[in-house]
């Protein structure tokens, strides 16, 4: 499971940011298809708005796009390169704070200013732990009416799944994988989070989880991840929470990619 030092050394250190994070896209068509296809369908109810935080943005995959439907942008990321290669590439963004914390603390968000929390294809490596410190610190640095929408894993629901893959022949798992027989851990999901744990640790932070949506990844149909929406208790999005399942999401991408290719959007 990775720990807060792992990610700290494979985003700093270990992993090559030549493609600016671009290469997890690709298999939607590329990051604009992913946004247009994807992220935006899923978040359009609450955007624009005034303040996004976003967790963990890496090279800034996301934050092209999230700096256009705000007023305000602040990216927190563990990786010290990660938040100066972001400096340079949005120089001429006016509406963007840049900060490094912990790889948990959000002591640099003023409490009750945020309207929107993102994080999409990131905080699927971080553990439960850290989570859970995200989580409490969200409770308070929502606005009454704020939203979080985070992208975090659901592996630890298939544990034996994960343990056949775990005992199975490195020169035989990346086939089956991609066969859909096993499940991804190439992926590098947390297996300590489950949805369950997501929802139940939103009410212990004193939050109110309203939406999940299970989906599969890049391969096969186990959905390792999960969408969630969480707010504040008598905002106005807080409802009783809805769970759905995208067995085929990996399908969305092979299709979005499909038709990326002869559309409007290059």
């Amino acid at each position: 499971m990775p720990g807060l030092e792992e990610n700290e050394q494979v985003w700093t250190e270990g992993w090559d940011w030549s493609e600016r994070g671009e290469e997890w896209s690709r298999w939607w068509g590329g990051s604009e298809a992913m946004w247009a296809g994807a992220l935006l369908p899923r978040i359009h109810s609450f955007v624009p708005t005034g303040t996004i935080l976003e967790i963990a943005p890496g090279y800034g995959r996301w934050t092209q796009y999230l700096k256009g439907v705000c007023e305000r942008l602040v990216i927190v990321d563990l990786a010290a390169n990660c938040i100066e290669y972001c400096k340079d590439r949005f120089a001429t963004a006016t509406n963007i704070e840049y900060h490094v914390n912990d790889g948990r603390s959000l002591d640099m968000v003023a409490d009750g200013s945020v309207d929107l929390a993102f994080s999409f294809d990131s905080l699927v490596h971080a553990e439960a732990a850290v989570l859970a410190a995200y989580l409490e610190q969200l409770a308070s640095k929502l606005k009454p009416d704020g939203v979080a929408f985070l992208h975090h894993s659901n592996l630890g629901s298939y544990r034996r799944a994960a343990a056949v893959s775990n005992r199975t022949p490195r020169r035989l798992l990346r086939p089956l994988v991609r066969r859909g027989v096993l499940v991804d851990l190439y992926a590098w999901r947390a297996n300590d989070v489950t949805a369950e744990w997501f929802a139940a640790e939103c009410d212990r932070a004193g939050l109110v989880c309203v939406t999940q949506e299970l989906l599969s990844w890049e391969w096969g149909h186990y959905m390792i991840d999960t969408l969630s929406t969480v707010t504040r208790p008598g905002s106005r999005w807080a409802r009783p929470r809805v769970t759905t399942r995208s067995p085929f999401f990996r399908w969305e991408g092979r299709r979005m990619a499909r038709l990326y290719a002869r559309s409007s959007f290059h």
